[in-house]
């Protein structure tokens, strides 16, 4: 049987306020790369919300993302890189603890229950695998999806699925901040990556 196609998500999420008391509008932003016959295709992802915080953007991005490209009926191998310890470290760390105890925690009530719930549904469509990156220290996807984010949670907006990715014409207008970068190149290393069945640590640092 043939290995699935291979998918890869860059994930960011914004709340405007975050923390503060009452209605805090978020956004949640993702790069979907993968390649198809004609070549690496690229979509982006975004969503909003008019009360939420940082977290629960962050597992509704990554819901979102999989959900969509189960639409496409074919499980695919996919890689989360995402800037979230809240959604890296739960999904790798957390969750696996609460399922063997019946979705609860040794103390206290599971935060956005529901949220997890969807996130671990959604994940066994595919073969999911998260790895986590520093936010802000020029990993181009990486703020592409933190400003697809934020523009979500200011314009509150939400895409109509996946939709043709502006990701070009932004790194264009950053070409400087970027000197080499060849995003090509970083997609293809990853996908080799995955392509061995290598097994990606908590926080990916190559």
């Amino acid at each position: 049987m043939a290995n699935p196609p291979i998918a890869i998500i860059h994930l960011d999420e914004s709340c405007l306020g975050n923390g503060r008391e009452g209605d805090n509008p978020g956004g949640a932003g993702g790069l979907i790369e993968i390649r198809t016959a004609s070549g690496i295709q690229r979509r982006d992802v975004f969503l909003h919300s008019p009360a939420t915080t940082n977290n629960r953007m962050a597992l509704s991005g990554a819901i979102s993302a999989l959900q969509l490209l189960a639409a496409r009926g074919v499980r695919l191998r996919v890689l989360i890189v995402s800037d979230s310890e809240y959604l890296v470290k739960g999904m790798r760390e957390w969750v696996p603890g609460w399922i063997v105890r019946g979705w609860k925690r040794k103390v206290g009530p599971i935060e956005n229950l529901a949220l997890w719930q969807d996130l671990v549904a959604a994940a066994k469509l595919h073969e999911v695998q998260l790895t986590w990156v520093r936010g802000h220290k020029g990993h181009a996807k990486n703020e592409y999806a933190n400003d697809l984010a934020v523009a979500a949670a200011k314009e509150q907006k939400t895409s109509a699925g996946a939709v043709e990715s502006g990701f070009p014409e932004w790194l264009a207008a950053h070409s400087k901040l970027y000197p080499g970068y060849d995003p090509d190149v970083s997609f293809t290393e990853l996908e080799r990556r995955i392509a061995t069945g290598e097994l990606f640590p908590h926080a990916d640092k190559r």
